[in-house]
């Protein structure tokens, strides 16, 4: 990559960092992505599951295909990063780095518009609401496949920790399956020095809380992974109140069907434990999320493949994250790979999800020449 490509696209992702949009809000991002895309000379179609927008690149005679995805929405985080280009819409960062893979994704599309050693046809997916709004099933269900056709999808995520410019390529799971955790203990409110006239659910709620854990440590083989937090717990308006109700929200991980079923099992059993005991109500609703984010065989070959051939390191002993990434969901529909390019060091708060985050405007080059690499060897595959 040129250097005044390099330099465009690093104006490009900090003006994205300093203009972060929460997910299904993202129209300022989709209007920006889409003249881009008109400066590079790439077709598209806007509007497509919301404010995604899919570009289309085809050149020669082949009639194979392959797609390229990449996420832009924000999360709802206060900056503290003091970059020059720290985000000016208060409580709203792209901590997770989306404003990074947007822009790289349009390197790609100024990559693959400029280099006539290829043929066939690119898909270039700018996917919004990855941060839990369903962007991709959304996509999906606006037709994404059926629109723009592509036998592969392949796409990457930054990895604070991992070696600027590696290439992370998994062998298995590379992403874990998702549930959130809803919990309603309904019980009987009273004064605070009348306890014994109460059913207090905040005793239920400090015992669930701790009993779910004891489902990781005795449910699960050590051999397998799985994650339960308990991030939300509501209650009360009143310091010498018993209340009547605690709303307690979290999230469980998982990395097999199998793990994935039996603890959504244990935590229905082990509420109903905890309500009997304390004599209260809960209500429990696991609704899923993401799969397992798994590649297939062949596309990660591919992707390792394409790593080697950008010249850039490849790393196959990566262990799988129990983060979340819907890019599973593609999986679910055709063939694929999703890897991991390093961030560099994750010190002084640099790690993904951190007020402090920001994303290194030095690996834009690498993650630009893996997504078309990728794309033209799996066209020749």
């Amino acid at each position: 990559m040129d250097q005044s490509l390099a330099d465009r696209l690093t104006a490009w992702r900090r003006h994205l960092h300093a203009n972060p949009e929460l997910t299904l809000q993202e129209a300022n991002t989709s209007l920006f992505v889409q003249e881009k895309l008109r400066e590079l000379g790439v077709p598209f179609v806007a509007g497509v599951g919301g404010h995604g927008v899919v570009a289309t690149i085809a050149r020669g005679s082949s009639n194979r295909s392959v797609g390229l995805r990449a996420d832009m929405d924000a999360l709802p985080i206060l900056e503290t990063s003091g970059a020059l280009h720290s985000s000016r819409n208060p409580g709203v960062m792209h901590a997770c780095g989306h404003d990074g893979h947007t822009t790289s994704l349009l390197g790609a599309a100024a990559l693959l518009s400029q280099d006539p050693n290829w043929s066939g046809t690119v898909q270039l997916v700018f996917q919004p609401a990855e941060e839990g709004g369903g962007g991709a099933k959304s996509m999906i269900a606006d037709g994404l496949f059926e629109r723009f056709p592509m036998e592969r999808i392949f796409g990457y995520h930054n990895w604070p920790g991992l070696d600027a410019g590696a290439v992370a390529v998994h062998n298995g799971p590379v992403m874990a399956a998702g549930n959130r955790l809803i919990f309603t203990i309904t019980g009987h409110g009273g004064h605070a020095a009348l306890p014994h006239l109460t059913r207090d659910p905040m005793i239920a709620a400090a015992h669930l809380t701790l009993a779910l854990q004891s489902i990781v440590s005795r449910n699960v083989d050590p051999l397998d992974s799985a994650v339960i937090t308990i991030g939300i717990i509501q209650a009360g308006t009143a310091a010498n109140q018993v209340p009547g109700e605690v709303q307690m929200r979290g999230t469980m991980r998982t990395l097999s069907d199998g793990v994935r079923d039996a603890v959504e099992a244990a935590i229905h059993r082990v509420a109903a434990g905890v309500a009997l005991t304390c004599q209260v109500e809960i209500d429990v609703q696991i609704p899923r999320g993401n799969p397992v984010t798994l590649n297939t065989p062949a596309e990660r070959e591919i992707a390792a493949e394409a790593v080697l051939e950008a010249g850039l390191p490849l790393r196959r002993d990566m262990l799988p994250a129990m983060t979340g990434e819907d890019f599973a969901w593609y999986l679910h529909r055709r063939p694929g790979a999703f890897v991991w390019i390093g961030n560099g060091s994750a010190a002084g708060g640099q790690e993904l999800h951190n007020a402090n985050y920001d994303f290194n405007d030095d690996i834009l080059p690498a993650a630009s020449g893996f997504l078309a690499g990728v794309a033209k060897r799996a066209l020749r595959d």
